[in-house]
């Protein structure tokens, strides 16, 4: 489909386009994503009904922006949440050429690297909701509909909302860049681990991890880590501590909330022993999901 062409066509006959190929029907959803009766309910709606004023972007795109909604796709945002830390490469995906200020007809574009091309990937605007609630991911910010939108388009490019339900971290991160993924199981990691991830972080690598599903997934334990659910890797540093030094990592939910408990953690008394200016530029004491 071509983008400029359809939003042409639209402007100049006076509609709002509406996608064919993805249209505002369960097909899209995905046939086992929800029990039958709440497949039903869904009703899907355009921004410009939700909000007077809604944009594409509000003051840069920012990880904070994604909450996770009812749709298992933590895979796909801890890789979106990676990726609004390299602005270059987000332009790749999220291309400037739309929005809802000027040339406004309801279709929009993204794109994603698959098998050696960047492929486009044209959508209307209609966003599934279930109960007045988004069914999947949700703006933290209530005008600003960059991630619903790009998370539809993703949905297209798999086939259904359903098939974002459960995936791999790497697979999304190179959809997101047409890089090479890299990956290192913890549970026997390399020596000089803590270097590679400085070296990544310094190198501008887009960066994630994951825990087992062994148990259930989506379980929070009591450390507040979560079982079967994938992290964006937000930092890395080497610190003064004491008389010494370490290596703390930093790590943000894609759900928007909910953080590690234990040593590191926000509140906890490690802080007590660095220096004051380094504290103040690394820590971030709030419930949005990121944590040391």
């Amino acid at each position: 489909q071509d983008f400029s062409y359809l939003r042409a066509q639209c402007l100049s006959q006076g509609l709002l386009f509406e996608d064919d190929t993805f249209p505002a029907h369960v097909s899209s959803i995905g046939p086992s994503l929800l029990p039958e009766d709440k497949l039903h309910q869904i009703q899907w709606k355009r921004p410009t009904e939700l909000q007077r004023n809604p944009y594409l972007v509000v003051d840069g795109v920012s990880r904070f922006d994604i909450m996770q909604g009812e749709i298992g796709d933590c895979w796909m945002l801890a890789a979106l949440g990676s990726l609004t830390l390299q602005k270059r490469f987000l332009e790749n995906v999220l291309p400037k050429d739309q929005g809802f200020q000027d040339d406004y007809a309801g279709i929009f574009h993204f794109r994603f690297w698959q098998y050696g091309d960047w492929v486009d990937v044209v959508i209307d605007d209609r966003l599934p909701f279930l109960n007045g609630r988004y069914l999947s991911v949700h703006p933290r910010t209530s005008n600003e509909f960059w991630p619903s939108l790009l998370e539809k388009a993703y949905a297209k490019l798999q086939g259904s909302y359903q098939n974002l339900h459960g995936g791999y971290l790497s697979d999304a991160l190179v959809d997101f860049t047409g890089g090479v993924q890299v990956q290192f199981p913890l549970k026997d990691p390399p020596p000089d681990l803590e270097e590679i991830l400085k070296a990544a972080d310094r190198s501008l690598c887009l960066m994630g991890c994951s825990t087992s599903n062994q148990l259930k997934r989506n379980i929070e334990l009591r450390n507040g880590i979560v079982q079967g659910h994938a992290y964006t890797v937000t930092g890395a540093v080497k610190i003064r501590y004491k008389n010494g030094w370490k290596h703390i990592i930093r790590i943000w939910n894609p759900w928007g909330h909910g953080e590690w408990r234990g040593p590191w953690s926000d509140g906890s008394s490690q802080w007590d022993h660095v220096d004051p200016k380094y504290r103040e530029a690394l820590l971030r004491n709030k419930d949005d999901g990121e944590f040391w």
